[in-house]
């Protein structure tokens, strides 16, 4: 039976042992002038928050949030020769068809999750609330500061990512120029491009709210563009010149990693995982989305699907349309797939690819930058990080633009360290999916072992199936963690160290501390979450007694 749940929640609100220690938080009570609020509004109350950011996205909007935020196509480019020597062709194909299905059960466990817990900061929310009444807090903060930091360092990357693909047009028109990392010349350029493009993407969220519909619709029409472009001149442009790999080429090894063989096909999921993760985007701006409960769960669930379907064929046409891997690994260019167009398409033509691929990660990062922004706003509207009170205002448009401010300052100061060494910039992004990963795995070992009869009432309803589904995700995703974090060449030195299991410890105890030294009564209180969970309690009840009644 699938019903209202705003409406159930609110019917059972009564008087909470906790005050409001946020001027953006509700008392749980349902306010007397109620009847003047929409559905999503009286929905925000009765999980102890006030609507203060603007609602007006629909299910598009919900689902560019997490289909640009992926950028499926940019993803398989960025890492596609890493991809290749972890396994070779033959692993390479299979990986993402395994992890494309995984993917889509993850998605399905978090959609149900947003759909009963439709607030902004989502997947720190929902951690906190899988933990139940014993662990739910220390989920909650452990999960914001893994959050946080995953999707800022995603910011810092992609900007640098973009960076890549234009400095690579000096290998390309054999510019007097060098692009080795090593020349602190080059990273001073790579870093002041990467910079400004930082500052062009997150400046776009600092526009007026009424044209973030805009945005969304030139990021998804960008990506589109991207695919087709790929889809349909790539293979005309190999056929013309240099011809296909034959179909053995699928059914190829390689070993670039040094690992033993079964690791190395392994770590081929090291790529493959990087590519469809961030899904949960939708989630984050759930709270200027028009009916959240079931659009944001929509949103993160079909963004997944189309991103990772669109993404097969992707893969496979980049395999066939290759040069061999002795060529591919003899490019120097700063981002290799930018010889791959210019061998294909030729100098001139070769341009107007890499323009679309720098506007793609433009707009991927401005719409990362929402969904960031929205998050860091979230967890600081409960107390969570140093200077919560200033990051969680919001301005007269209703938009969180101090925590816009964090954001930029923060991915920043990341790019920042590409000046020193680019090792010290590449370990720090090492780490930016693991922790999103982690907190996927998190949430899903709590939604199957400590609070499996929560959420029955989401409107957008696994049923029987979200235990199971929950357990699968929760082990795909482990071991998927611990792929990530582990070491990408054999043997393991000083240079080719993976510093993402460093990283991700450095961040667990900062958020173990920030949930030590912070009163329970700063944080969103228990007892409110416990309001939250007696909602849940009370309405499987009804439930209950409606089905025994027929």
């Amino acid at each position: 039976m699938v019903r209202s749940s705003m409406r159930q929640r609110a019917s059972v609100a009564g008087p909470s042992s906790a005050e409001p220690k946020n001027v953006m938080q509700s008392d749980l009570e349902v306010s007397g002038d109620s009847t003047s609020m929409d559905s999503d509004e009286r929905l925000l109350e009765s999980l102890g928050y006030k609507q203060v950011l603007h609602r007006q996205w629909k299910l598009f909007e919900s689902f560019a949030a997490s289909f640009a935020a992926l950028y499926f196509i940019g993803g398989i480019r960025g890492t596609f020769s890493i991809g290749l020597g972890t396994g070779g062709p033959v692993a390479y194909w299979p990986s993402y068809l395994i992890c494309m299905i995984f993917v889509f059960i993850t998605a399905a466990v978090l959609a149900e999750i947003c759909s009963a817990l439709p607030a902004a900061g989502s997947i720190y929310f929902w951690a906190a609330e899988a933990g139940g009444r014993r662990f739910g807090r220390l989920f909650g903060f452990i999960v914001a500061w893994w959050s946080c930091t995953a999707w800022t360092t995603f910011v810092a990357y992609n900007c640098q990512s973009a960076a890549n693909f234009l400095l690579s047009e000096i290998t390309v028109f054999n510019l007097n120029f060098s692009t080795d990392t090593s020349d602190i010349k080059f990273r001073a350029v790579q870093w002041i491009v990467a910079e400004g493009i930082l500052l062009v993407s997150i400046g776009m969220n600092y526009l007026n709210p009424k044209t973030y519909s805009t945005i969304f619709r030139i990021a998804t029409g960008i990506i589109l563009l991207d695919f087709l472009i790929n889809i349909i001149w790539l293979p005309i442009a190999v056929h013309n010149t240099y011809g296909f790999q034959p179909a053995s080429f699928l059914l190829t090894t390689a070993n670039e990693t040094g690992a033993p063989p079964v690791w190395n096909v392994m770590l081929s999921f090291y790529v493959t995982a990087g590519v469809l993760v961030g899904f949960e985007a939708s989630g984050h701006i759930s709270e200027e989305t028009q009916d959240a409960s079931l659009t944001a769960a929509r949103g993160i669930f079909s963004s997944a699907v189309v991103s990772g379907v669109l993404g097969f064929p992707v893969v496979i046409l980049f395999l066939f349309c290759m040069p061999d891997l002795d060529t591919l690994y003899s490019y120097t260019a700063p981002q290799p797939f930018v010889e791959v167009y210019a061998r294909f398409l030729g100098r001139g033509p070769q341009l107007v690819t890499v323009i679309i691929c720098i506007l793609g990660l433009i707009f991927n990062t401005t719409v990362a930058g929402v969904a960031s922004s929205r998050l860091i706003w979230a967890v600081a509207r409960d107390g969570v990080l140093p200077g919560s009170k200033w990051i969680s205002a919001v301005s007269k448009n209703k938009e969180p633009r101090n925590a816009v401010t964090v954001m930029l300052i923060t991915a920043a100061l990341i790019l920042c360290t590409i000046l020193p060494s680019g090792m010290a910039f590449s370990s720090l992004v090492s780490a930016a999916a693991v922790p999103t990963i982690t907190g996927y795995a998190l949430i899903c070992f709590g939604r199957t072992f400590i609070t499996p009869n929560q959420f029955r009432n989401a409107r957008w309803s696994l049923g029987r199936w979200g235990r199971p589904m929950a357990f699968v995700a929760f082990v795909w995703n482990t071991y998927l963690a611990g792929v990530l974090i582990s070491p990408l060449e054999f043997p393991v030195t000083g240079a080719n160290f993976n510093y993402s299991p460093v990283i991700l410890g450095a961040i667990t105890i900062l958020g173990l501390l920030s949930w030590y030294f912070t009163p329970e009564d700063a944080w969103l209180p228990a007892a409110r979450l416990a309001k939250v969970r007696q909602f849940e309690e009370e309405l499987n009840s009804l439930d209950y007694a409606g089905t025994s009644d027929k």
